[in-house]
Protein backbone atom coordinates (compact mmCIF):
# COMPACT_ATOMS: atom_id res chain seq x y z
CA UNK A 1 0.00 0.00 0.00
CA UNK A 2 1.49 3.47 -0.84
CA UNK A 3 2.30 5.87 1.89
CA UNK A 4 0.34 8.23 0.85
CA UNK A 5 -2.48 6.71 1.98
CA UNK A 6 -2.00 6.53 5.70
CA UNK A 7 -1.74 10.52 5.05
CA UNK A 8 -5.81 10.45 4.22
CA UNK A 9 -6.41 7.62 6.86
CA UNK A 10 -5.25 8.77 9.88
CA UNK A 11 -7.47 11.72 10.42
CA UNK A 12 -9.87 10.07 8.81
CA UNK A 13 -9.93 6.95 11.66
CA UNK A 14 -9.42 10.30 14.62
CA UNK A 15 -12.63 11.70 12.98
CA UNK A 16 -14.18 8.98 13.27
CA UNK A 17 -14.06 7.86 16.92
CA UNK A 18 -10.54 6.06 16.94
CA UNK A 19 -8.48 7.47 20.69
CA UNK A 20 -5.10 7.06 18.76
CA UNK A 21 -3.63 5.82 15.74
CA UNK A 22 -0.27 4.29 14.92
CA UNK A 23 1.89 2.09 12.78
CA UNK A 24 4.91 -0.54 13.50
CA UNK A 25 7.23 -1.60 11.30
CA UNK A 26 7.27 -5.28 10.95
CA UNK A 27 8.28 -8.65 8.57
CA UNK A 28 5.82 -10.41 7.36
CA UNK A 29 6.58 -14.25 6.12
CA UNK A 30 8.90 -14.53 3.66
CA UNK A 31 10.97 -11.67 5.24
CA UNK A 32 8.34 -9.22 3.46
CA UNK A 33 8.94 -5.76 5.24
CA UNK A 34 5.50 -4.12 5.98
CA UNK A 35 3.66 -1.91 8.69
CA UNK A 36 1.11 -2.65 11.02
CA UNK A 37 -1.90 -0.38 11.55
CA UNK A 38 -2.64 0.33 15.17
CA UNK A 39 -6.17 1.81 16.07
CA UNK A 40 -7.53 2.26 19.44
CA UNK A 41 -11.07 2.48 19.76
CA UNK A 42 -14.13 1.66 21.75
CA UNK A 43 -16.21 -0.94 21.36
CA UNK A 44 -19.00 0.97 19.83
CA UNK A 45 -16.71 2.00 16.94
CA UNK A 46 -15.87 -1.00 15.71
CA UNK A 47 -18.27 -1.30 12.74
CA UNK A 48 -17.55 2.31 11.40
CA UNK A 49 -13.58 1.87 12.23
CA UNK A 50 -13.52 -1.63 10.27
CA UNK A 51 -15.35 -0.56 7.21
CA UNK A 52 -12.86 2.80 6.84
CA UNK A 53 -9.82 0.03 7.42
CA UNK A 54 -11.34 -2.19 4.54
CA UNK A 55 -12.03 0.44 2.98
CA UNK A 56 -9.11 2.75 2.72
CA UNK A 57 -6.66 0.40 3.31
CA UNK A 58 -5.00 -3.36 1.47
CA UNK A 59 -5.93 -5.12 4.11
CA UNK A 60 -8.01 -8.55 3.88
CA UNK A 61 -8.53 -8.84 7.67
CA UNK A 62 -8.75 -7.27 11.05
CA UNK A 63 -7.20 -8.65 14.38
CA UNK A 64 -8.99 -7.72 17.43
CA UNK A 65 -8.47 -7.37 20.79
CA UNK A 66 -9.47 -5.91 24.00
CA UNK A 67 -7.10 -3.70 25.79
CA UNK A 68 -7.24 -1.74 29.19
CA UNK A 69 -6.22 1.37 30.36
CA UNK A 70 -5.64 3.21 33.31
CA UNK A 71 -5.33 6.88 33.18
CA UNK A 72 -4.36 10.03 35.79
CA UNK A 73 -6.68 12.59 36.84
CA UNK A 74 -6.99 14.92 34.89
CA UNK A 75 -7.57 19.07 35.61
CA UNK A 76 -7.49 21.49 33.10
CA UNK A 77 -7.26 25.53 34.38
CA UNK A 78 -7.00 28.52 32.23
CA UNK A 79 -3.61 30.47 32.37
CA UNK A 80 -3.18 34.08 32.10
CA UNK A 81 0.31 34.31 30.77
CA UNK A 82 2.07 37.13 29.53
CA UNK A 83 1.55 35.97 25.67
CA UNK A 84 -1.80 35.10 26.29
CA UNK A 85 -4.35 32.83 27.93
CA UNK A 86 -3.94 29.17 27.34
CA UNK A 87 -5.38 25.85 28.55
CA UNK A 88 -3.06 24.04 31.13
CA UNK A 89 -3.73 20.33 31.58
CA UNK A 90 -2.30 18.65 35.05
CA UNK A 91 -2.47 15.40 35.69
CA UNK A 92 -2.86 14.11 39.56
CA UNK A 93 -1.58 10.68 40.54
CA UNK A 94 -2.93 9.79 43.77
CA UNK A 95 -4.37 13.28 44.42
CA UNK A 96 -0.42 14.64 43.74
CA UNK A 97 0.14 16.63 40.59
CA UNK A 98 3.15 14.84 38.92
CA UNK A 99 3.05 16.55 35.36
CA UNK A 100 1.00 19.36 33.64
CA UNK A 101 1.32 20.52 29.88
CA UNK A 102 0.05 23.58 27.86
CA UNK A 103 -2.77 22.67 25.08
CA UNK A 104 -0.92 22.14 21.72
CA UNK A 105 -3.46 24.15 19.35
CA UNK A 106 -3.38 26.92 21.52
CA UNK A 107 0.57 26.66 21.16
CA UNK A 108 0.80 26.71 18.14
CA UNK A 109 -1.59 29.79 17.71
CA UNK A 110 0.48 31.53 19.73
CA UNK A 111 3.53 31.22 18.41
CA UNK A 112 2.08 32.10 15.17
CA UNK A 113 0.48 34.94 15.97
CA UNK A 114 3.68 36.36 18.19
CA UNK A 115 6.40 35.08 15.59
CA UNK A 116 7.96 32.43 18.62
CA UNK A 117 9.38 29.45 17.55
CA UNK A 118 6.38 26.68 19.34
CA UNK A 119 9.36 25.90 21.39
CA UNK A 120 9.63 29.16 23.08
CA UNK A 121 6.21 29.47 23.54
CA UNK A 122 5.89 25.73 25.33
CA UNK A 123 8.98 27.21 27.35
CA UNK A 124 7.74 30.18 28.78
CA UNK A 125 4.02 29.21 29.20
CA UNK A 126 5.53 26.03 31.47
CA UNK A 127 7.26 28.27 33.40
CA UNK A 128 4.42 30.73 34.24
CA UNK A 129 2.29 27.48 35.23
CA UNK A 130 4.82 26.18 37.42
CA UNK A 131 4.84 29.67 38.78
CA UNK A 132 1.14 29.52 39.44
CA UNK A 133 0.97 26.17 40.30
CA UNK A 134 3.75 26.44 43.18
CA UNK A 135 2.12 29.59 44.04
CA UNK A 136 -1.47 27.29 44.30
CA UNK A 137 0.45 24.38 46.56
CA UNK A 138 1.70 27.14 48.87
CA UNK A 139 -1.25 28.72 49.57
CA UNK A 140 -2.58 25.11 50.80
Amino acid sequence: MSGEIYSYLFPSLLDAGAKDVYLTNIMMKKNRPAQKLSVLIAEDQREKIEEIIFKETSTLGIRRREVERSCLQRKYFELNSSIGNITIKAAYYKGELIKYSPEYEECRQIAAEKDMSLQQVYDLIKKEAAEKLLDQKSQK
